[in-house]
């Protein structure tokens, strides 16, 4: 197992964390308060172990979306079950429901363990973001969310991902948005 550039990634993740310079953060992400910490799909794990074996627990929160997706569906099962039926051709609307609507989804749980994170001084690390493909939930949304951007701590997401040409994948078949983001790879 080669640990080359997954040392260097994390490693400088969590110095810019840690430094003074992280206004550079912001002023690299274009006003955004976020770090996407660029892993190959296929190494992910590795990057979870070895992060979860370097983060000191009192200054970061790691956040599991696999968690995260599968407490949303065990505690709405019946929901998630009808709103399925009713939404066939919008199904992204079971876990982010549309501006406006007051029903309980996936993004809102993300979004409540991400300022929890923040109201406990921890920087939240979002680990297994794959489980948010095909959900209709993108970075660039947790991104974008008023609690992430006016937090006085950068968010960290692991970002499986791989390169074609200059654009960035999200598990090799989505586009990522480099908005609102400094990328660490």
């Amino acid at each position: 197992m080669s640990f080359g550039n997954l040392q260097f990634t994390i490693h400088e993740t969590i110095r810019l964390v840690q430094s003074e310079r992280r206004s550079e953060i912001t002023l690299k992400a274009n006003g955004g308060n976020s770090i996407l910490m660029v892993c190959d799909p296929m190494k992910e794990v590795e990057y979870i172990r070895y992060l979860e074996g370097l983060l000191p627990r009192e200054g970061y929160s790691i956040i599991d979306l696999n968690e995260c997706l599968i407490d949303f569906v065990s505690k709405y099962r019946a929901e998630v079950a009808e709103l399925y039926e009713m939404l066939q051709s919008a199904t992204h609307e079971i876990f982010k429901a549309p501006v406006g609507e007051e029903s309980p989804d996936l993004f809102r749980a993300i979004i409540n363990r991400i300022h929890a994170a923040f109201q406990q001084n921890q920087v939240p690390v979002l680990i297994n973001t794959g489980a948010l493909y095909g959900t209709g939930i993108q970075n660039i949304h947790i991104m974008e969310n008023e609690s992430v951007m006016k937090a006085n701590l950068p968010i960290i997401i692991l970002y499986p991902a791989t390169h074609e040409a200059d654009r960035l994948l999200f598990l090799g078949k989505q586009p990522a948005s480099k908005y609102r983001c400094m990328i660490i790879e």
